[in-house]
């Protein structure tokens, strides 16, 4: 027989606690982000869709997106057990010097257009947060803005190698005088992939209007008074900003880059040089042979190769035989710390995220990317105590387990 009475004002008062409403509609939709895809679909909301779809899409059919992230999710953890994990070390060395967190932010393209803020949030952000900030060639925030936006953080620089050579080496020129410490010589696009979604939006710099656009805008209205009302769009390097994406990567860039450049820009650059763009075996021993300090597993996201190698499923081999030599990073896919644990645990040295940046940025300004980092960091720190792992250096490959969809048949 259940008892029953009556409850006391002061028990009710304990139980029925009402949460104090937050008026700030930034900081309430941020608050209820608890996932990276949480961060995605706030953006799809508050960005018009070819902005969105050029972050978001990948080259032709996107098979090689798509199958970049199955294969994060087809991992398997072996946690150890009995493991005092009240304090877990996340801090990491890479390329001489420090970071708080294993992954980095990677340089994208046509930032402000995403939000306007673009890479001055995420330079700040990534300061605040101890973590290395990378500016694409393509970015559009100046290189001495990124360093003022991030004084005593540390700035990379992704280099494109132009037709006109002369641009990619005052770009260098310029890095290195603004006190960025590492330089990722991107080799993975003489020329520009086939991104479809965004042929079919009309993206393009200056942005294309039509009927089709104008329509979905009017419910973002918010997003245009951004860009109608904050400096004109400055490329990190390009002159002449016309025309879609394609046709200005395929103006731009040079399909006839070879290792004579690399040298060239080996004997220019004082500071750590990586590679980015790597997908063979193969060539990160030619490359590791070649003295450069750094290799980034990418296939720049799906946007240029469809159907290319996945760089989770390469990291072991690479590392295997080259690791020892140079410092192996990865790209492509990532969207949980739980990806990021795995592949510091198969041997990467650090990781970059892409994505998961521009969808905070475009969430919610700065203070978006920094919900984007600390989503991320608290995923890694709870992954890491579940795998019963006090440092990044006790994440060992028997914490992982690569389950493969895509097996390769034996070559004839």
């Amino acid at each position: 027989m259940v008892r029953r009475q009556l409850p006391k004002p002061t028990e009710l008062r304990e139980l029925m606690q009402f949460k104090k409403p937050q008026l700030n509609g930034r900081t309430r939709r941020l608050d209820a982000a608890l996932t990276i895809a949480d961060l995605r679909r706030i953006a799809k909301r508050r960005t018009p869709r070819a902005a969105f779809d050029y972050t978001d899409g990948a080259a032709e059919a996107e098979l090689s997106l798509r199958r970049a992230r199955q294969a994060f999710s087809d991992v398997e953890f072996h946690p150890s057990i009995l493991s005092d994990v009240a304090n877990v070390d996340t801090s990491t060395t890479v390329f001489g010097g420090p970071s708080a967190m294993p992954f980095g932010i990677a340089p994208t393209g046509f930032t402000r257009l995403m939000q306007t803020e673009g890479e001055t949030a995420g330079a700040s952000a990534a300061g605040a947060a101890g973590i290395p900030f990378t500016l694409s060639t393509l970015g559009t925030t100046s290189i001495e803005d990124v360093k003022k936006a991030n004084p005593n953080g540390r700035n990379w620089f992704q280099l494109y190698v132009m037709r006109q050579r002369e641009i990619s080496y005052g770009l260098v020129e310029r890095a290195s005088k603004a006190g960025f410490d590492t330089l990722f010589f991107t080799v993975d696009t003489p020329v520009a992939g086939a991104r479809l979604r965004d042929k079919r939006n009309g993206f393009s710099i200056p942005p294309q209007l039509s009927v089709r656009t104008i329509a979905n805008a009017i419910p973002r209205p918010w997003w245009w008074y951004d860009f109608l009302t904050t400096p004109k769009l400055e490329f990190a390097s390009l002159s002449s900003t016309g025309g879609t994406v394609g046709e200005l990567l395929d103006a731009a860039m040079d399909p006839t880059i070879s290792f004579e450049d690399l040298k060239v820009i080996r004997e220019m650059w004082p500071g750590k040089l990586a590679i980015k763009g790597v997908q063979t075996v193969e060539d990160a021993k030619k490359l590791a042979d070649f003295g450069v300090d750094g290799i980034l597993l990418s296939n720049h996201g799906g946007r240029q190769l469809d159907r290319a190698p996945i760089p989770f499923h390469l990291l072991p081999d690479v590392v295997r035989e080259v690791g020892k030599d140079v410092e192996v990073s990865v790209d492509t896919g990532i969207m949980n710390g739980a990806d990021i644990v795995a592949c510091i645990a198969l041997g990467a040295k650090f990781t970059l995220v892409g994505r998961a940046y521009l969808y905070g940025l475009m969430a919610g300004g700065r203070a978006g990317v920094d919900k984007m980092i600390e989503i991320l960091s608290t995923e890694v720190v709870r992954t890491m105590k579940l795998l019963g792992a006090h440092s990044l250096a006790e994440l060992t490959p028997e914490h992982v387990t690569q389950l493969v969809r895509l097996a390769p048949m034996p070559r004839p």
